[in-house]
């Protein structure tokens, strides 16, 4: 378990190991993964260690089947109230209507005769 105590150290192995684990429950070698995800298998055996760049836990959680995991990961921020309502005050109320271009070049024509 991932809790506020732990160093960011001891969640990194955490996560490497849970990764590791999901690679060796599908029955992929390092190698075969890291041919698999473009990257090389020191990269692989890095984010295993902890170390890893977040280019690498994404191909390899998308290889993986678990890219949708980020999204639990880091949930999607939701607009406060006052962001709603300003959003909402933007809006427009009314619209203006389709005209076709044949109507746009003969309003067109009238203010060049008009004048």
């Amino acid at each position: 378990m991932i809790d506020n105590t732990m160093t960011d150290e001891a969640i990194g192995i955490e996560l490497g190991s849970r990764i590791k684990a999901l690679r060796l429950r599908k029955d992929i070698t390092q190698q075969e993964l890291a041919d698999a995800t473009t990257l090389s298998r020191k990269a692989i055996q890095s984010l295993e260690n902890g170390k890893a760049k977040l280019t690498t836990v994404i191909a390899v959680l998308r290889h993986l089947g678990q890219l949708d995991t980020l999204g639990a990961f880091i949930p999607e921020t939701q607009a406060s109230p006052i962001q709603l309502a300003k959003m909402k005050r933007n809006q427009r109320q009314r619209g203006s209507g389709m005209r076709g271009l044949s109507d746009v070049i003969k309003s067109g024509r009238k203010a060049v005769t008009e004048k």
